[in-house]
């Protein structure tokens, strides 16, 4: 039993996210390959040191090279890191961790506004679900809020528009954004102009999420995976246990005796 080689593949395109190990604001980072589904390698910690111990770790020089993009969300270490070891990859901000960002922001709103208005009483999932799945209560629900002026439905709204900007051209994407930053403004909401913010200040990454057809989709279903993972194993006293209770799952073992 053996992990895959993987040191001759050419990774064009990767993934990294964060997975807590702890309690106390304890992570691991992982390091992942979406078209093969496998996990290169774990790293201890997020900071920058580390994530570039983990590039070097899993990949060459000449397949940190070879990179052309790489999916993240807008941890700073991590877009460090990357800018460095992987010069020539495009740096993508995940689509999940985008919207999530305006999920959690209509979250916050509903929160403050129901103390006002009582409908907005067991809205939550109503609201942060995709219409298209919704139950038909949910729908009635969310139907009743969205014919009203609350807050949270106007911030709903910049959700949903920022959603349609995706799978565009170069050209319609920025053209798109910049007037999506312009509606979202005009609403007066401060935690959405918080966010808007943020999206600015990380506009190359943004971008390049609206056009690329790149996201941290299989790392975000693998950090499920991982969570059952530290349930069953009762957590890892570790970080080597629990790294090598990943890669035994995950990693690309071949399991085929020689």
């Amino acid at each position: 039993m053996e992990r895959r080689n993987f040191s001759q593949i050419i990774f064009e395109h990767l993934s990294i996210d964060e997975k807590s190990f702890k309690k106390g604001h304890r992570y691991v980072t992982i390091l992942s390959h979406p078209t093969s589904r496998c996990v290169l390698d774990v790293g201890e910690r997020r900071a920058k040191e580390s994530c570039k111990a983990l590039f070097d770790k899993a990949l060459t020089p000449d397949q940190q090279s070879r990179v052309n993009a790489i999916s993240m969300d807008m941890w700073k270490p991590y877009m460090y890191t990357a800018k460095e070891s992987l010069g020539n990859a495009l740096i993508v901000h995940d689509w999940f961790h985008l919207v999530k960002y305006l999920n959690e922001v209509i979250d916050k709103i509903r929160r403050i506004e129901v103390k006002q208005h009582h409908e907005l009483k067991n809205s939550r999932y109503a609201l942060l679900k995709s219409p298209d799945n919704q139950t038909e209560k949910q729908r009635i629900h969310f139907e009743a809020i969205a014919g009203a002026s609350y807050e949270v439905s106007r911030a709903w709204q910049v959700r949903e528009n920022f959603k349609q900007l995706f799978h565009k051209s170069k050209v319609q994407a920025w053209h798109l954004f910049n007037r999506w930053v312009s509606d979202a403004l005009k609403r007066k909401i401060k935690e959405v102009d918080k966010v808007v913010t943020i999206f600015q200040n990380h506009v190359s990454g943004v971008v390049a999420a609206l056009i690329n057809n790149l996201n941290n989709g299989m790392a975000e279903r693998l950090n499920f995976k991982l969570q059952e993972l530290k349930t069953v194993g009762r957590g890892y006293r570790t970080f080597d246990n629990f790294r090598s209770a990943i890669l035994f799952f995950h990693g690309g073992l071949n399991l085929y005796p020689h």
